[in-house]
């Protein structure tokens, strides 16, 4: 049996699912994907925010449990969470320093740069910072280092969101009783996941989820804008149950005839069969009522992404390319719309070759998976739960030995003891003295008087 001593280990937080995946790194640095499963989020996560904590942990503790059966008894101790909420954003935050006339930049100086700008304090939570741009001089410089300048500005990028977000994240991982590795911008990870260093010179990424849709614009290889539109594809099965029906078959009425524009006249008539609520039986129902539901919320959503363009200055929109991703993506006729609206080349990207080893690939380029695959690559900690070590009691102090004295020579000392009582007569009395002489006194005229008897003086 294999025993796993190093992978990664993330939960993507989608309004409709929750992901968990696991995952190492070979020697090559290609990902392999070790196991991966799904709860539904429904009850805890909305618009990409968990408002339900207790049992957000409790999905991820049942994720966790069968994850772990995947990795031969060895047991998940940190996890990294990949978050998409409505209020998260970018904001410009430049940190600059005065060198004076003899100035150069140095690796101290950058690093000064660095840390002051992730000391920077406001009223929302700084969740990821870009890599800045380097004006030396009012010039735009890529390396900086070891240029000779009298003053240097940073221009960073910062993704910021409410203070709750990382507060319930907190929350949830002390439920489930592991530690919080990280927290991972879904949409950056993303994006890393699918545009090429060429793609990322002009590109738009927009990543239709179910609770939420993230606009993300890279130009000039860098991170331009990230805005979330708290508009998902949820809502389009939400107005198709207008029609009476229930969750599931509004659903399956989305994915299977769902149009993000309108039908062809030959299509207006055509009929199809759906199930309601109040009858068991199946309905006939236009498609073009139906479609009518759909396209008028799909067009609401593509709007509002491409107003995010529009908040950024940007009016000339074909010089970029757009990339669409996400569940919400698969709706019929999405790629035509956004195409309409943003003026765009539209693009249903794949994984990027040399990435993930042949057989991830078809998994990572699933859309339910694909966001779970980007968050293994921004993992850096290793995710394995360390067994815990008993400390060892601390041994008494032996006490000192002292070193043995050498012994002294005995000497005897002779008591002179008195004499006892001299016994009286000659010598010493012996046992039973005065019944001895007694017994032969009384033998001896015993003796005496036979002697008589047979003597013949009858």
């Amino acid at each position: 049996m294999m025993t796993y001593t190093d992978f990664i280990a993330v939960i993507d937080l989608g309004t409709s699912h929750i992901v968990g995946m696991v995952g190492t790194r070979k020697e090559n640095n290609v990902l392999s994907i070790m196991g991966y499963e799904t709860e539904k989020s429904e009850g805890c996560i909305r618009r990409g925010c968990i408002y339900n904590v207790e049992e957000t942990a409790n999905k991820i503790k049942r994720l966790v449990r069968k994850l772990e059966n995947k990795l031969n008894g060895n047991q998940i101790g940190k996890l990294y969470m990949g978050v998409s909420c409505k209020s998260m954003r970018t904001i410009d935050h430049t940190v600059s320093k005065v060198l004076g006339m003899d100035g150069e930049v140095t690796e101290g100086v950058l690093r000064q740069l660095d840390e002051e700008c992730r000391n920077y304090q406001s009223a929302m939570d700084v969740l990821d910072i870009s890599s800045p741009t380097y004006i030396i001089d009012g010039k735009e410089e890529k390396e900086p280092l070891g240029i000779a300048c009298s003053r240097i500005d940073a221009r960073y990028k910062l993704v910021i969101g409410q203070p709750s977000i990382r507060i319930s994240l907190q929350n949830v991982v002390e439920r489930v009783k592991v530690q919080l590795a990280g927290i991972i911008v879904s949409p950056l990870a993303l994006a890393d996941l699918i545009l090429s260093p060429e793609d990322k010179k002009a590109a738009i990424v927009v990543d239709f989820g179910a609770g939420v849709t993230s606009v993300s614009i890279f130009r000039n290889g860098r991170l331009w804008n990230l805005s979330v539109v708290p508009l998902g594809a949820d809502l389009i099965t939400r107005d198709i149950m207008s029609l009476k029906v229930s969750e599931m078959e509004a659903e399956r009425l989305k994915r299977t005839y769902g149009r993000a524009l309108s039908l062809s006249r030959d299509k207006k008539q055509e009929k199809i069969e759906i199930r309601k609520l109040d009858d068991f039986r199946m309905q006939e129902m236009s498609l073009y009522d139906l479609n009518e539901i759909v396209e008028a919320r799909s067009r609401e959503i593509v709007e509002n992404a491409f107003a995010r363009l529009a908040d950024v200055g940007i009016t000339k929109t074909s010089e970029f390319k757009t990339f669409i991703a996400g569940c919400g993506s698969n709706l019929g006729d999405l790629r035509e719309a956004v195409k309409q609206r943003f003026g765009t080349e539209v693009y249903f990207p794949l994984i990027r070759k040399g990435l993930i080893d042949n057989a991830a690939e078809m998994i990572a380029n699933n859309q339910e998976y694909t966001t779970a695959t980007a968050l293994l690559l921004w993992g850096k900690e290793n995710c394995v739960m360390k067994p815990k070590v008993e400390p060892k009691r601390p041994t008494p102090p032996t006490p000192p030995v002292e070193p043995e004295k050498p012994k002294e020579e005995e000497t005897t000392t002779t008591t002179q003891q008195p004499e006892p009582n001299p016994p009286i007569g000659n010598g010493k009395k012996k046992k039973g003295s005065f019944w001895g002489d007694w017994g032969r006194n009384l033998r001896g005229k015993v003796d005496d008087a036979a002697k008589g008897l047979f003597d013949g003086d009858f």
